[in-house]
């Protein structure tokens, strides 16, 4: 982060997958609890292409109630609202504001459906349910629904393997080929991503089972299976049907297997 002059509000540049964006918020302490949590991913706000505003709050925010996420389109804006906050993205201008505890989960949460959207308006990619690593020059990603193997998977890594995430991965068309970003989004393990990218090898679907075993996935099962671990948070006719072909290209570039494995390390062996 830039040190301030005296009359300017502090900000912080967060680039994931080659978005960057700057948070602007009038709370110094905020400030750096995000520049804890984003570290491996801070740039310099000045070279941002979209913008959110954040307002600290206390106490915490109603919902009426209720604690379930809720994105919504108002007009040319969406709006996003859970018991932690409550924001508002105009996709046309790239800006934001966002009303929150002070605590990074809820921009983590503003952070991830932003993306979300950009990446659906585009159709370059979307974010997924899933593990990735870097090994060789190559991105391996182990999607699955919790509980599938995902931080199993990445805890048995070897050490010639670059972690992206155990948790949320960032797929994003550049050119011709898919490629895998590092993100901050963190499951069990706890620790960001390495803040690099590769190109997308294979992707697998994760299942749990006594032995260790590939498989092939028809394209049909295989961009079901896909849609299903999409992270997508908007109720959007026309965005889901973006989302959909998105998901038929990437299957159609990208070789899609079921991998089976026991926790053991000798499954890496099949990752090639």
């Amino acid at each position: 982060m830039l040190s301030p002059a005296a009359n300017e509000t502090p900000e912080i540049g967060i680039d994931i997958g080659r978005l960057p964006i700057a948070v602007q918020t009038d709370d110094p302490e905020y400030i750096r609890t995000l520049e804890h949590r984003f570290a491996r991913f801070q740039c310099n706000p000045a070279g941002a292409v979209a913008r959110l505003e954040v307002s600290v709050s206390e106490p915490p925010i109603s919902n009426g109630g209720d604690d379930e996420l809720k994105v919504e389109r108002a007009g040319t804006q969406w709006t996003m609202r859970r018991g932690d906050f409550a924001a508002q993205w105009n996709p046309t201008e790239r800006r934001g504001q966002v009303r929150s505890l002070p605590f990074h989960y809820a921009l983590d949460s503003v952070l991830r459906i932003v993306h979300s959207l950009e990446l659906a308006e585009s159709g370059e990619g979307f974010l997924l349910h899933s593990a990735s690593a870097i090994r060789n020059g190559r991105a391996f990603l182990f999607s699955g629904v919790s509980g599938a193997g995902k931080t199993t998977i990445a805890r048995l890594a070897p050490a010639d393997a670059m972690l992206l995430s155990d948790e949320i991965s960032y797929v994003r068309l550049l050119g011709e080929r898919y490629y895998a970003f590092g993100t901050p989004f963190a499951g069990d393990l706890g620790v960001s991503g390495e803040n690099v990218m590769a190109p997308i090898h294979t992707i697998y679907f994760l299942n749990k089972g006594e032995r260790n075993q590939i498989s092939p996935v028809s394209p049909a099962a295989a961009v079901s299976t896909l849609l299903r671990n999409v992270l997508f948070f908007a109720d959007d006719e026309r965005l889901v049907g973006r989302v959909f072909q998105t998901a038929c290209e990437f299957v159609s570039r990208v070789p899609v297997f079921e991998l089976t494995f026991r926790p053991d390390v000798e499954v890496w062996n099949l990752i090639q």
